[in-house]
């Protein structure tokens, strides 16, 4: 995959800070996602420290200022093998909070 334009190849010392507690208030103030996941139960999952080893693909960054766009090629755990889906989220690193995501491949979407 090619890095786009006035993006970087993401590696993790230049992706932003992500905590649970970032995630878990996204989820909170976003209507999509309200009911959803109110439990917490795949975030939870998601925070294992081996998740995604090969559920991720490519991943690239911009910076504008205190914000941090981060795009991927993502897999669900659970089909590590199947179909790859471009995600991408907004992060405002000055206030830790995730502003926005986005699922170009998901039905949902």
């Amino acid at each position: 995959m090619n890095v786009l334009t006035y993006f970087v190849k993401g590696s993790s010392d230049n992706l932003p800070q992500v905590d649970f507690n970032m995630i878990h208030e996204f989820y909170m103030n976003n209507m999509d996602y309200l009911f959803a996941e109110s439990r917490n139960t795949k975030n939870s999952r998601a925070t294992r420290s081996s998740y995604g080893d090969n559920a991720i693909g490519y991943v690239q960054l911009k910076r504008e200022s205190h914000k941090c766009t981060v795009k991927a090629r993502i897999t669900p755990e659970h089909r590590e093998h199947g179909k790859m889906y471009a995600v991408s989220v907004v992060v405002d690193e000055n206030e830790n909070k995730i502003l926005s995501n986005y699922c170009e491949d998901c039905a949902a979407s």
